[in-house]
């Protein structure tokens, strides 16, 4: 829920509180913050569909965060499990949210597109995919903390998608394996 907002030349400034879905097909126990019409269309007027934005969330700061269209005009912004630990708030817990658009370009990780050339099948299916599928893959990899977490989501990646196995159905597929 947004309690105010007010607009400057560059920066929109709002408070909203921490919410999560209960049950919403693919998004259900997604932790988020809404972005209602009003702010959306002073973010970015007329777009109906994803787009990037920089910031801050209370003192933490955010970039190429990506804002998902809801319908109506309205947006969420999905808070990753990176997110909630720099903000240090749960659900239900008011933010205050500093945001601008984030037109700065998203570079792939190097080491996925080096180890996907040496995979053409792989390569083959990750090019045909839409941007935003590129990068969920590219961010994971970025978001391990260790070098071994990174080599195995690299090896992880290149196997799965050289059977042409997307992103979601690798990951259930991986906590499936680890669940054994």
């Amino acid at each position: 829920m947004t309690e105010f907002f007010y607009f400057n030349a560059t920066m929109i400034n709002f408070i909203a509180s921490i919410l999560k879905f209960e049950k919403q097909g693919e998004k259900t126990g997604w932790t988020y913050i809404e972005i209602p019409a009003v702010i959306a269309e002073q973010l970015l007027p007329g777009c109906k569909k994803t787009f990037r934005v920089k910031g801050k969330l209370d003192d933490h700061p955010i970039q190429q965060v990506a804002l998902l269209p809801m319908g109506q005009g309205n947006f969420i912004m999905p808070l990753n499990a990176a997110i909630r630990k720099g903000i240090g708030k749960k659900m239900g817990a008011r933010l205050q949210i500093q945001l601008e658009p984030d037109n700065k370009k998203y570079t792939l990780n190097a080491d996925l597109m080096e180890c996907l050339a040496d995979e053409p099948a792989a390569l083959e299916f990750f090019k045909t995919k839409p941007v935003s599928f590129q990068n969920y893959y590219s961010k994971w990899v970025d978001s391990a903390k260790t070098g071994t977490t990174k080599a195995r989501r690299i090896a992880l990646a290149v196997s799965f998608l050289a059977k042409k196995i997307e992103f979601g159905e690798m990951l259930r597929n991986q906590r499936d394996m680890n669940d054994m």
